[in-house]
């Protein structure tokens, strides 16, 4: 059963469009990949269906239309964005930014669990409750802006770039917390550049080029494509 439907999305900036109609969905329960070029889309397909720019098209979420709804209500449908570049609040403690992730739930008893159970996905995290979220290392703020979504109990998690600007060690660790997020049952769709560490960690994938999708299927499938392999994998 599909979880979110897209269907015609388009995004634009000014005369420029991003976006060319792109239809694509994501089951329940699944890790899907988009991925593609730096320029091909990606970023702005997330940030279409998360309201933060002007789209056309249809975009449902567990059948909720979300079209035309502003950002905030589409996070209360249950949509979170990992960002690009992981947008934390630098001056504000990693306890407080995880807070933020919980902003819009009423469930006090369920918000203490889901601290503890992100404090055991990013143990490092626990250890740096208390510190400034301006003065982690790259990694561990990407791991925050993870747990702080996380925080929000999503439908459907987003995550922008994971393993952009990060050391190779990071990114292995990065890659198993979203396998083991992906076990838990929580659907996940990812935008990355690296196309291998997408495709081994996510069971379908699209490909985007100059703002349209140009192939799908398995992921073992595209991983195995010629046209991927030759592009995208450096083979």
């Amino acid at each position: 059963m599909s979880l979110l439907e897209v269907k015609g999305l388009k995004v634009h900036y000014g005369g420029i469009q991003a976006v060319r109609g792109i239809d694509f969905e994501v089951g329940e329960g699944e890790l899907v990949c988009l991925i593609g070029a730096n320029g091909a889309g990606k970023s702005s397909t997330l940030k279409g269906l998360t309201g933060l720019v002007h789209h056309g098209g249809e975009v449902r979420l567990a059948g909720a239309r979300l079209t035309g709804l502003a950002t905030h209500a589409i996070a209360a449908h249950g949509l979170a964005l990992v960002p690009e570049g992981r947008g934390i609040f630098g001056r504000l403690t990693v306890a407080e930014n995880l807070d933020m992730g919980a902003y819009l739930r009423r469930d006090r008893a369920g918000v203490r669990s889901d601290l503890e159970r992100v404090f055991a996905l990013f143990p490092r995290l626990a250890e740096r409750r208390d510190q400034l979220a301006g003065t982690l290392s790259g990694g561990e703020q990407q791991m925050l802006a993870m747990a702080r979504a996380m925080m929000a109990r999503p439908r459907l998690l987003l995550l922008d770039e994971p393993s952009m600007g990060l050391a190779p060690l990071m990114v292995q660790k990065i890659y198993q917390t979203i396998a083991e997020i992906a076990r838990e049952g929580v659907t996940i769709l990812l935008v990355e550049q690296n196309a291998h560490l997408a495709l081994q960690v996510s069971q379908r994938g699209y490909v985007m080029e100059s703002g349209a999708m140009v192939l799908s299927g398995a992921s073992a499938q595209l991983a195995n494509d010629p046209g991927v392999k030759a592009a995208y994998l450096g083979e």
